[in-house]
């Protein structure tokens, strides 16, 4: 079960987005959700796999420990999980399905705090769905952070918003295989 605040902004983008794939990014108004803007951000894809921050709250400058801006999100993560979540991402983005990581940051010396991250696909002014609205939820106490920023982000599970928009499933992130034919490694 997702946090309040996740299934908040869930709902809220639900009914933004109504019959269509996804809402337009006109639409969202963050007037409806102000309490909620320290903690919400918004991805515009750039390139295939590449998303980069558009606009970031305070929450997350403080959890990272500088301004997120233009920074690539899947630069956040751990190396050996950043093509499962630009995978998620894409299909994500082609579904017009919300998803939500379950993450654990990391700090430089080893301490930790709990994040759900919500990814809502929405549409741009271009007409394409390429733009994330998205929300940092802690569901563990920061205070043992005591001011020190995630060195990294990794993933505990990825959670896609089910079809009829019921309920959530749970997806594991593809792992890397090499693949040989006639005993030479080709992928």
């Amino acid at each position: 079960m997702s946090h309040s605040n996740t299934q908040r902004l869930t709902d809220y983008w639900r009914r933004r987005r109504g019959a269509g794939l996804a809402p337009l990014r006109s639409t969202v108004d963050p007037c409806e959700f102000a309490d909620l803007l320290p903690q919400v951000f918004i991805l515009g894809r750039t390139a295939p796999g590449r998303f980069a921050f558009r606009l970031g709250g305070g929450l997350l400058e403080d959890l990272h420990g500088r301004d997120l801006r233009r920074a690539d999100f899947i630069s956040l993560w751990e190396g050996a999980q950043r093509l499962g979540l630009q995978s998620a991402m894409e299909n994500a983005l082609r579904r017009g399905q919300a998803i939500i990581v379950e993450t654990e940051g990391f700090t430089a010396d080893g301490q930790s705090a709990r994040l759900e991250i919500l990814l809502a696909p929405m549409i741009s002014n271009t007409g394409q769905v390429d733009r994330f609205l998205g929300l940092y939820q802690p569901v563990s106490p920061l205070q043992r952070l005591i001011g020190r920023p995630f060195e990294r982000l990794s993933v505990r599970q990825v959670l896609t918003l089910a079809p009829g928009h019921v309920g959530l499933q749970t997806h594991a992130l593809p792992q890397l295989r090499l693949a040989a034919v006639d005993g030479r490694r080709i992928a």
